[in-house]
């Protein structure tokens, strides 16, 4: 049991830490990947043992190093700094278009750490796991891979948010009604100024990638 540093918490008054989610990431040296299993499966042991109802999510996050892009011959402009040579280590996918036996063994490993319903549950295992590769040069610079995870795998990114907080309302607002006022998600006033701005503040408003939540009309 020890004191933990985490990248995302929600706390309620009342009630303490009710969601988390833990960051990671690598950019090469994949082979060392399942070498991160056991602080992975230690951080969550010993959150869930100190606050067992919250919901705990682990988001991973690897640099998609391909094979093409490691065989290129990059010539770097006068000014700018020497690239580091990816090695066989650092390649995440392969110039077929393959992922690599490593991540895919990674992946095989975090599906065994996902899927916690209820607090009596596998103190060991997280409420979510999501495992993102992000493009790394081109016109996807940035993009997760849309072809790693499966489609059929519970890891992928996009439903990471949408079982997180799938499992938050069934523990602290479903499974709980008395705590309803403490516990009701937020959500955006459709009137609020902020969907509604003047023509002339239109540069200045931020272009969201995310859906807003509004709150329903009654």
């Amino acid at each position: 049991m020890k004191t933990k540093n985490v990248d995302v918490v929600v706390t309620k008054n009342g009630i303490g830490p009710v969601l988390a989610v833990s960051c990671k990431g690598m950019t090469g040296a994949f082979r060392n990947l399942t070498n991160r299993m056991e602080e992975t499966i230690g951080e969550c042991t010993n959150l869930h043992i100190t606050y067992p109802a919250m919901v705990f999510g682990y988001l991973f996050v690897l640099r998609a190093n391909r094979q093409a892009e490691a065989a290129a011959a990059l010539l770097p402009s006068e000014h700018a700094e020497p690239a580091r040579q990816l090695a066989a280590n650092d390649i995440a996918v392969t110039s077929g278009g393959e992922t690599v036996e490593s991540i895919i063994r990674f992946h095989s490993a975090l599906r065994e750490l996902t899927g916690r319903r209820g607090i009596r549950d596998d103190v060991s295992r997280y409420e979510a796991v999501a495992l993102g590769m992000v493009e790394a040069v081109g016109k996807d610079a940035g993009n997760v891979l849309a072809g790693f995870p499966p489609v059929d795998s519970p890891l992928r990114v996009e439903d990471f948010f949408q079982t997180m907080y799938l499992r938050y309302e069934e523990r602290f607002l479903f499974g709980a009604p008395d705590l309803k006022s403490v516990t009701t998600r937020l959500e955006w006033d459709p009137d609020s100024p902020a969907f509604h701005a003047e023509p002339w503040q239109e540069p200045v408003r931020p272009q969201l990638d995310y859906e807003v939540r509004t709150a329903q009309s009654t």
